[in-house]
């Protein structure tokens, strides 16, 4: 006698999504992060070896753009929020508005003033300091403001896509292929075009000094500028707002964003935004280990592949391990494998017996170490990864179950503020332990040999921020996030049938 099968389970929600929508959300995320990640890992390395400009100094520049952040955020939630939808949404509409601008902004970051080699040399910034860093100031705002200007409708934005919990599962796991894929354009293909040989050995490594160059720079900024436009406006025809975006112009934002940090999940999931950002802002440092302390600029591509690779494998599992122990269970469970592997990257790193002897002849810390401890912190990162997207969803409609109200843009914009305060911290915080490292503008653009004071600092930097940081991630999703599987469950279905309601009622 035939065993009875389980029915397969079908998906009959109303607002369910297809492949269009998951192409068109992942392509639009590859077109935010051509422009994020050339920006985050390469501009610092662009201003302090190309421009010359010291350390400190581009990190006052970091700090002064997140004050212009803590106005930007808010105001750009606000006309989010009060702008009347278009023909293509309320959210939409941005992809298609912020696109050029955006694309342009991160191209002009990248024009290098003070090469004399350079079509856009020029004499009087070259020779005056303060007014090239006042120009840098200036061009970084802009790109912060475009850049915020996509980003909160653009993360508002699966909100309205479905309001079906696997879909939105789905989106983020997509957001995060789409960051994969945009971020693996520059941080893969990069390194073997904006460095160049100096002709000089280091004598620890025995490999050729490279040092960043301007013009190519540039080139690769004109490059993913015109593709995130392009992709951007891809993403736009291949999307549609399913659930109707509620009027949020007569809302008071004060008391919103006041109501938010007395919200338990709200908070804690700002907290892991500012850390979890910060960190993807603080592995841009990782350019200047691979240059300055291994001498090898091209283990930046094998470093960013030890990084994304377990996400690559793991990403058709992710939505279903979701779906059945919980998003907040499987980053609090799985994220302890990161803060571990990280915690023993910075004790052995920063041991100088333990560093003699694995590797004697050299005495500097084995590149292949390196590389399977981040391998180790990118399979643990992975779940938190590919779920943060879905889990500021879980926020939104926890927020709109408790109060009655729905704002996705006010708690995106706040979310957001978070991420970028963590790149503020990040950048600068960096910048400045650099500057302690006595990492010299002048002379870095013409490679230093290894294995000294300035370079063991760096390696110090680049292994003990990870450690205190992925361990908090872990902490705050296994004990402080409180949004368990079976939570919300039951909020899923009362907002669900809210929606309904108001459609019948509508």
């Amino acid at each position: 006698m035939a065993k009875n099968k389980k029915p397969k389970e079908i998906n009959n929600h109303p607002n369910k999504i297809g492949l269009k929508d998951v192409a068109g959300y992942t392509i639009a995320e590859a077109a935010n992060m051509f422009n994020l990640t050339y920006i985050t890992s390469f501009l610092k390395v662009f201003m302090t070896d190309v421009l010359k400009i010291a350390p400190k100094r581009v990190g006052y520049m970091f700090i002064v753009t997140r004050l212009w952040d803590v106005i930007n955020d808010p105001l750009w939630g606000a006309i989010v929020a009060k702008r009347k939808p278009g023909k293509d949404g309320k959210f939409l509409q941005y992809l298609r508005i912020v696109a050029v601008p955006l694309g342009i902004s991160t191209i002009i970051c990248f024009l290098p003033y003070s090469d004399p080699n350079s079509i856009f040399y020029n004499a009087t910034l070259a020779g005056n300091p303060t007014l090239l860093f006042a120009v840098c100031i200036i061009t970084y705002l802009i790109y912060c403001t475009m850049y915020t200007a996509m980003n909160i409708p653009f993360g508002s934005l699966a909100s309205v896509i479905t309001d079906d919990p696997k879909g939105r599962t789905l989106l983020s796991t997509s957001r995060s292929l789409g960051s994969g894929v945009g971020g693996a354009v520059v941080s893969l293909i990069a390194p073997f075009i904006i460095y160049v040989g100096t002709g000089t050995i280091d004598k620890t490594t025995g490999k050729e000094i490279e040092v960043a160059d301007g013009n190519k720079m540039f080139i690769y900024a004109l490059l993913m500028g015109v593709m995130s436009i392009i992709f951007y406006l891809v993403g736009h025809r291949n999307l549609k707002e399913r659930v109707p975006a509620v009027d949020e112009g007569k809302i008071d934002f004060k008391k919103t964003y006041l109501g938010l940090f007395k919200s338990r999940p709200f908070v804690m999931i700002a907290l892991s935004g500012v850390l979890i950002s910060g960190q993807l802002q603080f592995n841009s440092f990782n350019t200047y280990l691979y240059k300055n302390y291994f001498t090898e600029t091209s283990l930046g591509v094998l470093g960013t592949v030890c990084t994304y690779l377990p996400m690559a494998a793991l990403m058709l599992f992710t939505p279903k391990l979701a779906a059945r122990f919980g998003k907040k269970e499987l980053c609090g469970n799985m994220s302890i494998i990161s803060a571990a592997a990280s915690v023993f990257l910075a004790v052995t790193a920063n041991n100088k017996d333990f560093i003699m002897w694995i590797n004697p002849q050299q005495g500097i810390y084995p590149a292949w170490l390196f590389m399977a401890c981040l391998l180790l912190i990118g399979f643990g990162y992975t779940f938190v990864s590919l779920t943060c997207w879905a889990v500021v969803m879980d926020v939104i409609d926890y927020q709109e179950w408790k109060t009655g109200v729905r704002n996705e843009s006010a708690v995106y914009s706040a979310y957001t503020f978070g991420r970028q305060l963590g790149q503020a911290i990040a950048d600068a915080g960096g910048l400045f332990l650099l500057q302690w490292a006595k990492y010299d503008s002048e002379t870095a653009g013409n490679g230093f040999i290894t294995a000294n004071d300035t370079s063991n600092k760096i390696m110090f930097i680049c292994t003990i921020i990870p450690a205190v940081v992925y361990t908090g991630v872990w902490l705050i999703f296994k004990f402080g996030y409180p949004l368990t599987k079976e939570k919300l469950e039951p909020i899923y279905e009362d907002l669900r049938q809210k929606h309904e309601q108001e459609a019948v009622n509508a």
